[in-house]
């Protein structure tokens, strides 16, 4: 119905990381054309997982477990995501600015909200947390959290060179 936005409305944020945590670790980001295919696989999954949180409204059960298996197959660009994220930052000449730390805010957010997605992938787990906060919080980390994250870190990161200007921090 309206799930693609989810993932869509992140993907700016973790361009703008995939930027700050190679800029700031002083290295090309890992696995480069693996991090543009996990972007699109992403783009593209998001638009077929919508149901994934509908399992309770009397779906037939094999059509839920074909969102089971959509949902749980994009588990996997977002997982390369973030190991090309970690990657990267390994024996990296890491300078901690405000952007970076964001950043790396935003790849635990990411993982935190990955980690929930995956057991809400189940059905029948997500029959079972339907219309708790356990839902409520999984969606306010990937789409609040890790989606602002990522604006504050372009934010801190690209000021001064917008503007000439340092940010008071």
């Amino acid at each position: 119905l309206g799930h693609p936005e989810v993932y869509l409305v992140l993907m700016p944020s973790l361009g703008i990381t995939s930027e700050i945590i190679a800029t700031n670790t002083r290295k090309p980001i890992f696995g480069y054309k693996a991090m543009v295919g996990s972007t699109l696989a992403i783009g593209f999954l998001s638009c077929i997982v919508w149901a994934h949180h509908m399992f309770i409204t009397g779906m037939n059960p094999f059509l839920g477990s074909v969102f089971v298996f959509t949902t749980l197959l994009i588990a996997i660009p977002s997982a390369v995501k973030v190991f090309n994220y970690l990657t990267t930052l390994w024996k990296g000449t890491i300078i901690y600015t405000p952007g970076m730390l964001f950043s790396i805010g935003l790849v635990s957010s990411f993982i935190t909200g990955g980690i929930t997605g995956i057991i809400l992938a189940d059905s029948a787990l997500d029959i079972t947390v339907h219309d708790t906060y356990f839902v409520v919080a999984h969606f306010h980390v990937v789409m609040g959290l890790s989606a602002v994250f990522g604006m504050y870190a372009g934010v801190y990161h690209w000021f001064p060179k917008f503007f000439g200007k340092m940010m008071n921090v």
